[in-house]
């Protein structure tokens, strides 16, 4: 899901504050809250880290790890919600809720002050995540990251590099972008979008509206049935996790700029597959140049695909992750 298509509305909603009151619009924002909360729970467990703070992971099948980790604004249902199914026969799946998304604590309880709009690095994500890795006894994985989520499991393996038997990136962020983010991610990353545009979101974007964003994000393919609903897309609109998504998307670009000429010193086999038709994290921009920067990197792109290959082209991600884990000397099972 994108800040893109929010700013309007963002905009439009800010002119009900005065007439509605904060108190008003705080009480709807918490209402809905719980609501999307009971309507999608945990569907996992919960690993506390040795200092507190909690990773939400689901972990099922049985063969070598495979760890997946979801984009900006998801969380791990958007992988439970078909292709982890398709997996299990043959790998141990861990699919964790990133820092601040689904139901993962933020990396640092700092972050969640409403207009601290520092960076939240993508490496440190992944060291949260690696904790909670090795308390599930996860070795040697095969990580694939979807979006944002290429950026944290490039990370991880800039993390740890002889602990990383392979990596996905699958539509992944991967190198800086021209340009800015505009006033979609700035106005809620800022102290006053924080504290005022935020809990408009949360509490006034219709249902309607939400899942035509969802949709939008499959351009030019479509949702499939009931996805929006299973995803819990709601889960996005708590203030706290709006306010994530736009800290971590607004502080990407300088730190891709910082990872960019780490990549040459990955040592495991990445597969790369992109969708041409992808617009949200464009191939040219990030799949493309990737390939060229990692030496053990190979690239499929998948023409007329958008940004959701692991629901509109599961053949062909099934097929990345076999082809990962084989360059890495794996054996999943069948």
């Amino acid at each position: 899901m994108s800040w893109r298509k929010l700013a309007f509305k963002v905009i439009a909603l800010a002119g009900l504050t005065a007439a509605t009151g904060c108190a008003v619009i705080d009480r709807r924002a918490t209402e809905r809250e719980a609501v999307a909360e009971a309507n999608t729970p945990p569907i996992g467990e919960f690993v506390e880290l040795a200092d507190g703070r909690r990773v939400h992971a689901f972990v099922e099948g049985t063969g070598p790890d495979l760890v997946l980790i979801h984009g900006a604004s998801g969380n791990l249902r958007d992988f439970t919600f078909s292709l982890v199914d398709r997996l299990t026969d043959r790998y141990r799946v861990i699919a964790f809720d990133r820092p601040g998304m689904g139901y993962t604590d933020r990396a640092d309880p700092s972050y969640d002050t409403p207009g601290n709009n520092g960076s939240e690095p993508v490496r440190e994500q992944a060291r949260m995540l690696q904790l909670a890795a090795d308390q599930l006894g996860v070795t040697d994985p095969v990580v694939l990251g979807h979006s944002f989520g290429g950026a944290v499991a490039l990370a991880w393996a800039l993390e740890r590099p002889q602990d990383t038997a392979a990596l996905v990136v699958l539509s992944g962020a991967s190198n800086p972008w021209p340009g800015g983010l505009g006033v979609s991610y700035s106005v809620p990353n800022s102290s006053l979008g924080g504290r005022i545009a935020v809990p408009l979101v949360s509490a006034l974007l219709s249902t309607k509206t939400l899942n035509s964003m969802v949709d939008g994000v499959f351009a030019p393919q479509s949702a499939p049935a009931g996805y929006a609903e299973y995803l819990g897309a709601d889960l996005a609109l708590r203030r706290d996790s709006l306010r994530a998504n736009a800290r971590q998307v607004s502080s990407l670009k300088p730190q891709l700029a910082q990872m960019v000429p780490l990549y040459p010193d990955l040592p495991m086999p990445v597969e790369i597959l992109h969708g041409e038709a992808d617009d949200t994290v464009p191939p040219t921009i990030h799949a493309i140049p990737l390939s060229s920067q990692i030496p053990n990197a190979n690239l499929v792109l998948l023409p007329g695909i958008g940004h959701m290959p692991h629901h509109v082209a599961q053949d062909d991600v099934e097929a990345a992750i076999d082809r990962a884990a084989t360059r890495a000397g794996l054996r999943p099972t069948r």
